[in-house]
């Protein structure tokens, strides 16, 4: 696939994302998978995937050409991608308290009648903005800027689903 990118709009974006790409800027290429577009400035984010890591290129919007889907990514490299970028309170949670917070968005999201879906690990609001783990206001993504921040500020205002302790048993000892 060609494009012209600055003529393109997100749907085509999108489409891109997690895919091997070529991009060529200002007559050099660059070849990476596409991690994300910057919705205003059309830039791209590219992550090139070595066996000891991997490196990070940003390509300014401005700057594209074309960009080319030279291969789609198979289960192992999608799950090797987004390895490195999940938040370290993630790798720090049991999968039960994961799913307990997944639960609960996902119930106070549909309790304010915003349609959500569970798919996988993720959420997906509406079709237009995914929430990952561990599924609070930051983890939110979406290329439109109302809706998440309308999301995002429902999360913030979510209320704690542990109970409340008992005032009685604070673990406060006073001595007369």
């Amino acid at each position: 696939m060609q494009c012209g990118w600055l003529q393109s709009g997100p749907q085509l974006w999108l489409s891109c994302v997690h895919r091997q790409v070529m991009v060529k800027a200002q007559g050099e290429e660059h070849r990476g998978w596409l991690l994300t577009v910057d919705p205003v400035s059309r830039s791209v984010v590219l992550l090139d995937l070595r066996a000891e890591g991997a490196s990070v290129r940003v390509v300014m919007g401005h700057a594209v050409e074309h960009v080319e889907v030279l291969q789609e990514a198979d289960q192992e490299t999608l799950e090797r991608i987004r390895s490195f970028f999940v938040p370290q309170e993630t790798l720090s949670l049991d999968p039960e308290e994961l799913q307990r917070r997944r639960s609960g968005v996902c119930g106070w999201l549909q309790k304010n009648l915003v349609p959500v879906e569970e798919d996988g690990n993720e959420l997906r609001v509406a079709g237009v903005l995914t929430i990952r783990a561990p599924y609070g206001a930051e983890d939110c993504s979406s290329s439109n800027q109302i809706i998440l921040d309308r999301i995002q500020r429902l999360i913030q205002a979510q209320p704690d689903p542990r109970p409340e302790p008992d005032p009685g048993q604070s673990g406060i000892t006073s001595i007369h």
